[in-house]
């Protein structure tokens, strides 16, 4: 129940230095009183003033639970916008719990995974996107999926939506009020003005839309697959940027047999990268499997680090690698430099007509890596990603969401051009602005709100 005072435990359950027990609700306060104790025997919490912490013990049938502080937040300068007490004491599974225990037979029930939150969400505190942006920031893998989230938190996509809903709610009111009073608001020309409007909001409907790509992989990391001849140096090449032996390497050529997936930092990007079975023809029935997969993997890639041994001359299966990445995005890394190059980066670049950016690189002595970086940024972000003006569009949600708002307002742009009546423009503008508010909430179902909240974690 919404009016419910609930607790849950905000900090991980581990062995830590610190633990934090959250309480929320009207009788949040009056809960952490049966609690609490302070050092003097004579401060009661409901007598303090709001934004305080205070030091004393958590006591419960006369046995100190633990030395703790509690901070208090009085509706509705709070995350949630209700009375808050949050309750510091020791780190560790049992302690945490033990107070956790006590907190709800005092008067609080557990809170649902995602409960805090989505009071805040009830309560006006936060949007919907900026709800959504909470377990972005919780779950962001890289430097630039944290600010991207943290940037979508203080409410850049809120400010967009808002300014898109304001300007269609504008016209959408014109044309209600000129159909209810013609004698003294004129609907004359206004399809015109209305038409290059609806063009313009359509474009930036787009440029959201077109956000998505980029925000699904700031978000998710970009699929990236390693293809090579076996022996190039592919699991090395993976071993080098996750910092870690992810990958068995040995000499011999066909080890990798199977697809091996890790997650990866290159500078503050995230790879969702795929080490795969060397391409090679074969007679083995079970390298021909992990080949396939190989190739089946780079088909689905956004972006293929092709590894070449620039120690040994490029043969007939360098060539059938080379097809694999025609129309795609790749980097091609001659690997083994520190051996002597018999390949240099000239000669590939002659071959493929200078299409993909070609580095010298040894993945066991884990030079030429920092290029590596920069040439991502440029394939995929050009150059440095900013979050000052730019908004990415970071789950398919919202992406639907605008979808069905670009659709809505190419419906009016076609009632315009086949010269409907003004009525048909209002309808449709209205699905466009519908469409709007289901991204920050001001037009969301209760279960597709309580589906986004069941995501979160519990006591967030």
């Amino acid at each position: 129940m919404r009016g419910d005072t609930i607790a849950a435990i905000s900090t991980a359950v581990s062995s830590a230095g610190i633990g934090i027990v959250r309480i929320s609700g009207s009788d949040a306060v009056a809960v952490a009183d049966r609690l609490y104790r302070s050092k003097s025997g004579k401060t009661k919490l409901a007598e303090q003033p709001t934004h305080t912490i205070h030091y004393g013990f958590i006591v419960e049938q006369g046995e100190v639970l633990d030395e703790v502080l509690v901070m208090l937040m009085r509706a509705p300068r709070s995350f949630t916008a209700e009375d808050t007490v949050e309750i510091n004491c020791h780190g560790g599974v049992y302690a945490v719990r033990r107070v956790l225990e006590a907190v709800l037979r005092s008067g609080a029930r557990l809170a649902e995974p995602g409960e805090f939150t989505k009071r805040a969400f009830l309560n006006g505190r936060i949007d919907l996107s900026q709800a959504e942006a909470v377990i972005d920031v919780i779950q962001a893998k890289n430097e630039y999926a944290l600010r991207s989230s943290v940037s979508q938190l203080r409410g850049s996509v809120q400010e967009k939506i808002q300014e898109l809903r304001g300007r269609i709610l504008y016209q959408t009111a014109f044309i209600e009020a000129a159909l209810d009073d013609p004698e003294h608001i004129s609907l004359e020309g206004y399809p015109e003005k209305l038409e290059k409007e609806t063009e313009a909001l359509c474009g930036e409907v787009q440029k959201l839309i077109a956000s998505s790509d980029n925000g699904r992989m700031l978000k998710e990391g970009i699929r990236t697959v390693i293809l090579g001849k076996p022996n190039a140096g592919k699991s090395s090449l993976l071993n080098a940027l996750a910092g870690e032996e992810r990958a068995i390497v040995t000499d011999i050529a066909g080890t990798t047999r199977d697809v091996l997936e890790e997650t990866v930092r290159v500078g503050g990007i995230a790879l969702a990268l795929m080490d795969t079975a060397g391409i090679r023809r074969t007679e083995d029935a079970v390298e021909r499997i992990g080949v396939a997969r190989a190739r089946e993997k780079a088909k689905d890639a956004e972006l293929i680090l092709y590894v070449a041994d620039s120690s040994v001359s490029l043969d007939e299966n360098d060539r059938e690698i080379l097809k694999e990445l025609e129309g795609r995005k790749a980097i091609i890394l001659l690997n083994k430099s520190d051996l002597g190059m018999l390949v240099s980066e000239e000669m590939l670049k002659e071959l493929t007509g200078e299409r993909y950016p070609v580095l010298s690189i040894s993945a066991k002595e884990q030079t030429g890596l920092e290029l590596l970086e920069q040439t991502v940024k440029e394939l995929f972000y050009h150059g440095e990603i900013s979050f000052h003006d730019e908004i990415y569009i970071t789950n398919a949600r919202q992406k639907a969401a605008l979808e069905t708002t670009r659709e809505a307002l190419g419906r009016v742009l076609e009632s315009i051009r086949m010269g409907m009546p003004e009525d048909f423009f209002s309808i449709d503008l209205m699905d466009a602005c519908e469409a709007l508010g289901e991204i920050t909430g001001e037009s969301v179902q209760e279960s597709l709100a309580d589906e986004i909240f069941s995501r979160f974690c519990m006591g967030k």
